[in-house]
């Protein structure tokens, strides 16, 4: 029972305290699930955010889920997610609300883009950390920007990205 509560805790404390997104949240995730208690290791968070980009819906929820199955089974999955997303339907709820009276507010309006620039520290912050525990050569390096490219200019479906790259890992690092 104490792992439930642990995990709507802490999962409850980074839908609270993070903003900015899924992506945003991959940091607060990483510290409060390996540097704070130490539930899994780098290696094992890389691979959930990897499964939890390939599944449908956002990145944050998807790595809630599966940390809280991966410490708890379905139980713990489903604390980890009601933690994770309590807070955003209050503040949801809330915010729809103040923004229909403050919409047009210039102070409102420059609040908002004066966010944009820590929103995008915070995911070059969970892209190094993530980067630091996955395999790196020349190949991959190489792979990562041909893909890249194609999902930022090409518009590359990223179900169909990660397709390429399993196949490629295959080719490459297979021993074809």
């Amino acid at each position: 029972m104490k792992i439930y509560i642990q995990l709507f805790l802490t999962f409850f404390k980074i839908g609270a305290f993070s903003f900015g997104g899924g992506y945003a949240m991959i940091p607060f995730i990483q510290r409060e699930v390996i540097d704070k208690h130490n539930w899994i290791n780098l290696s094992n968070f890389s691979d959930i955010i990897g499964i939890s980009q390939m599944t449908p819906g956002p990145v944050a929820v998807n790595t809630a889920t599966f940390v809280g199955y991966k410490l708890a089974g379905v139980l713990g999955s489903l604390s980890a997610t009601l933690g994770i997303t309590v807070v955003s339907f209050i503040l949801i709820t809330l915010v729809n609300k103040i923004m229909n009276k403050f919409k047009e507010s210039k102070l409102w309006k420059a609040a908002l883009l004066g966010m944009r620039p820590v929103l995008i520290a915070l995911i070059l912050n969970a892209f190094f950390s993530l980067a630091k525990t996955s395999y790196v050569d020349i190949k991959s390096i190489i792979m990562a920007l041909v893909l890249g490219v194609g999902l930022f200019t090409k518009k590359l479906n990223p179900i169909v990205a990660i397709g390429i790259a399993a196949g490629l890992g295959i080719f490459v690092w297979g021993g074809f």
